[in-house]
Parts: structure tokens; sequence; C-alpha cells
């Protein structure tokens, strides 16, 4: 798939979660979203310094941004479904940070988490399991774009026909 087909597409299946898409769709349009937002950063700041409001506002990126977070979403929920994964393996950064929050809000005494020293909040046995819950938040990325690097499922699999095999 090249670049300008796998930007259309995405904007095509702008809210489609179902089905398959292949690794060449999703990092071109990773790539389009990642220049995008340099190409309206820099706009923005050219704007702004000619106006005379360094660090004004950022309507433009911002508006980049949120035309293009659910297709990339969406495009990413089908890549992990095109390696054989539910969707919901593209949160799991997501549910650990949110695990590790919970975690810390029901278990830790509010006085080490207000204290002034946050090196108690390591102690014992509830620091041993921070230390372990805070090393997979720090690993989850690393192990989603793990997954979204996988090579295609051969054939078709629960989530639809493999985007590479041609069908008559």
């Amino acid at each position: 798939m090249t670049f300008k087909k796998s930007i259309i597409t995405c904007f095509q299946k702008y809210f489609t979660f179902s089905g398959r898409a292949s690794r060449s769709e999703y990092w071109w349009f990773f790539l389009f979203t990642v220049l995008g937002g340099f190409a309206a950063g820099f706009l923005e700041g050219f704007i702004n310094a000619a106006s005379g409001t360094p660090g004004g506002p950022t309507l433009l990126s911002g508006a980049f941004n949120l035309a293009t977070f659910i297709p990339g979403l969406a495009v990413g929920w089908r890549r992990m479904h095109d390696s054989g994964r539910s969707g919901l393996y593209l949160l799991y950064p997501l549910i650990a940070m949110v695990g590790v929050a919970v975690f810390i809000g029901m278990f830790a005494e509010t006085e080490v988490l207000t204290g002034s020293d946050p090196s108690t909040l390591f102690d014992g046995a509830f620091g041993l399991i921070l230390i372990f819950a805070l090393a997979i938040v720090a690993l989850s990325p690393f192990i989603v774009l793990f997954w979204l690097t996988r090579p295609s499922q051969p054939g078709p699999n629960i989530y639809g026909p493999n985007p590479h095999e041609v069908t008559p």
C-alpha cells in the first residue's frame, strides 16, 4: 500500500474498528500523523511569531490531532486484528497506567503520598509491588510496538480476510 492510498483508506474507514489493516497501511498513516503534526506545529509557530504572540494558541495542530486521533486509533485496532490479536491490546499501556494509579490510590497511605519524602512510597511489600507494576507500565508501550510490527497472519482469521491476499 502506498503513502497516499494509506491516508485515503484510513480516512475512508474513519470509525471502522472491524477488519484488518496491513503493516504498510498502519505505518504510512503513522508517518502521515507525525509529519502532519510537525508541519502544523511549524506553521503555527510561524504564524504566532509573525503576529507577535510566541507560544500563542495551538488551534491548527490541535485540529489536526483531533482529526487524526480516531482514524489512527481505528487503524491501530485493525492492525492488531491483522496480527491475530484483539484491538484491546492496543490499550495495554493505558490499562497498565490506570491499574497502577488505582493500586496506589487504594493501598498507599495518604501521608506517604503527600509527605515530603517520596522514597517512603517504595518501602516494604507495597514498594516491591509498585516497582514491579511501574516496570510493566514502562515496558507495555514496547510490547504494543512489537505487536504492531508483527507480520500479518496468513489466510483469514476471526477478524476477516488477509489484506494482502487478493480475492476474486
